[in-house]
């Protein structure tokens, strides 16, 4: 059995907030957010632009793409974020009655930015496991940059968070662009350093806690966890390429594109020169901000539109998400 990619959907939002708007915002030097943090422009939510419905565009796109009806859709995976339009609610339910997916069932995953990867990993076991599953549409949205506050340094890291939909469809036995192997890697020793702190069942939402803006992302122990991510980020972000790669029967050297989310210039140069990778084969998302899990479907699509990717490559898709998780999943194009 093999399990294809049959299309990809990306929506951007058209407001956006600039470079010199994050430095007013936050006064960093224009210079640094640009250079340093490798962010010239991001999209950022308007008055319409929903979490779901941002999926929902995306998915559309990618049915669109595919030139299938919505009712060969077997399952329906959200993959967005839980920041949405309403609390305690399916997406994904919601998502398959706005496709028109009558045939489906669906479901909602989530790991942070790298639910994306566990979704692919997810959607090719469940074809593996059910002769009734053909067709699997993965699609969600993101915009927690709602929750950054440009003011609080200590979560300079995620002045990048921006918003936008992301979606893809996989065909059983599809004839081309097949799911190789996924390796992911979780470390609890971070799983509440980053947090919005108020809110839940721990200290429930208050006037007080609106009032004083922290209903917002927050790092618990920054100096801590800065020193304790240092030790071990980038290490595992090459350890789960290369893990994806050699479950695949691949090793770097057969690395045609890197698909990468956004993270800061230095970081995303190192990863490539580990991999002995040239800029050519990775797209740096300057101008886009980290869209959270949807980055990887992004850079994917931005490669095939600008002709990056050729019949024949292979592909290994990479993300980090707080937790801390880290995941890649290969494929062989064409």
């Amino acid at each position: 059995m093999t399990v294809g990619i049959v299309s990809t959907g990306i929506y951007i939002p058209q407001t956006k907030m600039t470079s010199k708007e994050i430095a007013d915002r936050s006064t960093i030097p224009e210079d640094i957010i640009r250079q340093k943090m490798g962010i010239h422009e991001k999209p950022i939510p308007g008055e319409h632009d929903h979490t779901v419905q941002m999926g929902v565009w995306a998915a559309q796109e990618a049915i669109r793409k595919a030139n299938i009806e919505p009712k060969d859709i077997d399952v329906v995976i959200y993959m967005g974020e839980e920041h949405k339009e309403y609390p305690l609610w399916t997406a994904s339910i919601k998502m398959q009655e706005e496709l028109g997916a009558v045939n489906a069932w669906a479901f909602d995953v989530q790991l942070r930015c790298g639910t994306t990867i566990m979704a692919l990993k997810l959607a090719k076991s469940l074809m593996a496991s059910d002769d009734s599953i053909q067709t699997i549409l993965l699609a969600g949205g993101y915009r927690n940059v709602d929750f950054i506050d440009y003011s609080n340094p200590r979560i300079r890291f995620m002045y990048n968070l921006a918003a936008g939909g992301g979606a893809i469809l996989l065909q059983k036995n599809y004839d081309k662009n097949h799911l190789l192997e996924a390796a992911i890697m979780t470390d609890g020793s971070f799983s509440e350093d980053v947090v919005v702190p108020v809110g839940g069942t721990k200290k429930p939402l208050t006037s007080f806690d609106l009032e004083n803006n922290l209903y917002q992302l927050d790092v618990i122990d920054p100096i801590g966890m800065k020193e304790r991510l240092e030790q071990k980020s980038l290490s595992n972000f090459l350890k789960v390429i290369r893990t994806s790669l050699a479950k695949s029967g691949l090793s770097e050297e057969n690395i045609g594109y890197l698909a990468m989310l956004h993270m800061k210039r230095s970081a995303h140069d190192y990863i490539l020169a580990e991999l002995g990778l040239g800029q050519g084969q990775s797209i740096y998302l300057e101008n886009y901000g980290h869209i959270g899990q949807i980055d990887q479907i992004l850079s994917l699509q931005l490669a095939l539109e600008e002709g990056r990717i050729h019949d024949g490559d292979i592909i290994t898709l990479v993300s980090a998400g707080i937790g801390y998780v880290w995941g890649a999943m290969t494929i062989r194009w064409g």
